[in-house]
């Protein structure tokens, strides 16, 4: 009997997980060293993979933080932008299971219910709610996994008020490109940075193949005092 064909997406989506990780810990143990509070806020959580290793990393880092998980739990929103299009993507979930199937894929996990809040709906009516001082309002890392420009739009719009000095802002699809368009994510980034003379974001860790991060910066603290 001869071994089976190793599968190339599997191979591909366990390398995924395993640079994440990595990312993970070193974003971790810097957040820790340089003394950064706050919580650890996610857009686009669907599976929980992302989840279980900011929640193991962080714990083992020795700064345990509370986790946020922003997600429909029903697959993508329509587009509403040319920009939100790309051949990977496709609107809807179906398998997904809602809200309940993640809470049941944390729990496999070994994530405690207490240690994340799940904040469930599409970004455009969640976040909006919230405001600038709805919880979490102390972010030390935030990870965009929001695959279309609208919805990184949105979150950057959400976490713009809740700006400061040493967060990092993770983007797991900014080297998402297609034939025709830049990535969605990082078009909404760029289009961010121009609106916020006052940050410096300084290029960190990659996060993955798709992926890349960014250390938030004070501008006035980059010029001689």
């Amino acid at each position: 009997m001869t071994d089976p064909e190793p599968n190339p997406l599997l191979a591909t989506i366990a390398k995924k997980i395993d640079d994440i990780d990595r990312f993970m810990w070193d974003a971790a143990v810097a957040l820790a060293v340089n003394a950064i509070s706050g919580d650890y806020v996610e857009f686009g959580s669907w599976g929980g993979n992302t989840l279980r290793v900011a929640h193991e990393r962080f714990r083992h880092a020795g700064t345990p933080r509370h986790l946020w998980a922003f997600d429909s739990f029903e697959g993508l929103p329509e587009a509403t932008d040319p920009r939100d299009h790309h051949p990977g993507w496709r609107s809807g979930g179906a398998g997904q299971g809602g809200v309940e199937a993640f809470h049941a894929t944390c729990d496999d996990h070994g994530i405690p219910r207490d240690a994340y809040t799940a904040v469930v709906g599409y970004y455009d009516d969640t976040l909006p709610a919230l405001g600038a001082t709805g919880a979490p309002t102390d972010v030390a890392l935030a990870y965009l996994d929001c695959n279309m420009y609208s919805s990184t739009v949105a979150a950057l719009a959400f976490l713009s008020p809740r700006l400061k000095h040493g967060m990092v802002l993770a983007f797991d699809d900014y080297w998402c490109w297609s034939a025709d368009d830049v990535a969605g994510e990082r078009s909404a980034f760029l289009e961010f940075v121009a609106a916020h003379p006052q940050w410096h974001f300084e290029r960190f860790k990659e996060v993955n193949w798709g992926g890349t991060s960014f250390v938030v910066e004070r501008a006035d603290r980059l010029t001689p005092r």
